[in-house]
């Protein structure tokens, strides 16, 4: 019976960390250039000391990222931009460290400092990208960023500077707890990849399936519920031995 109750408890326990993976997928159904976690279980067996294992207990995790592309939305904006295909956009962490993101909704702020929606900096050849004040900003299909000058004619395109654009094997990057995709050897930043392309006036949606996401929620509220009714069900027969046992005695 201990056994029993050993495995419905890791097991209801690890169905709630998976419900909660799923439900942050949820959540961000509408979040640009959100990426779903994978989520799934397996048994793993308890050693103690050497020997076989003594039981066995059910493992929730999150494995990898699903970085399949979402559909493209048309803004019509000139800032904001998607990555075509694979591939993501640097910008500067809270921290000070690189990080990416495929979110492309850009501004710049009061001091011309390039920016995503979230606020973090967007990294250029030397570093967080500054604009000047300009009649009009335009990202051509490799991150460079041309601008016309305040008082100038279109006739006067003025090269600012260039959207770091990465494309890192996927097993060498990881989606952090704040959002943002790091490299696993955060000792080096990932060089520029001049196939990478962008497409200006429209955004990346989330690739959340909300079908398949929901399903698994509700797959996972059943199952939590069947391993609380078998502790419920140890419980009962550990009072019905124990009721035995006194009047035995």
């Amino acid at each position: 019976m201990d056994k029993a109750l050993y495995v419905a408890m890791t097991g209801a326990k690890h169905n709630m960390q998976a419900q909660t993976a799923h439900a942050n997928n949820l959540a961000n159904i509408n979040t640009v250039g959100f990426k779903a976690d994978f989520a799934q279980a397996r048994s793993m067996p308890v050693y103690y000391g050497e020997g076989q294992p003594t039981r066995a207990y059910a493992l929730a995790e999150s494995p990898a990222t699903d970085f399949r592309q979402g559909a493209l939305i048309e803004t019509g904006r000139d800032l904001d931009i998607a990555v075509e295909g694979e591939g993501f956009i640097a910008v500067q962490a809270p921290d000070g460290t690189e990080a990416y993101t495929r979110a492309g909704s850009l501004f710049f702020d009061s001091v011309g400092i390039l920016r995503t929606g979230s606020g973090l900096p967007v990294l250029g050849n030397g570093g967080p990208i500054a604009i000047p004040a300009a009649e009009t900003i335009e990202v051509a299909i490799d991150g460079t960023i041309s601008i016309i000058p305040l008082g100038q004619g279109v006739d006067a395109p003025v090269l600012v500077d260039r959207v770091k654009l990465v494309n890192p094997p996927l097993n060498a990057i990881k989606r952090m707890d704040d959002g943002l995709i790091r490299a696993l050897n955060q000792e080096e930043d990932i060089p520029v990849d001049a196939n990478v392309r962008v497409v200006s006036g429209f955004l990346e949606g989330s690739n959340v399936n909300a079908v398949n996401e929901l399903t698994s929620v509700l797959s996972l509220a059943r199952q939590y519920e069947m391993q609380v009714k078998i502790m419920q069900n140890v419980q009962e027969n550990s009072e019905t031995s124990a009721s035995l046992l006194r009047t035995n005695g």
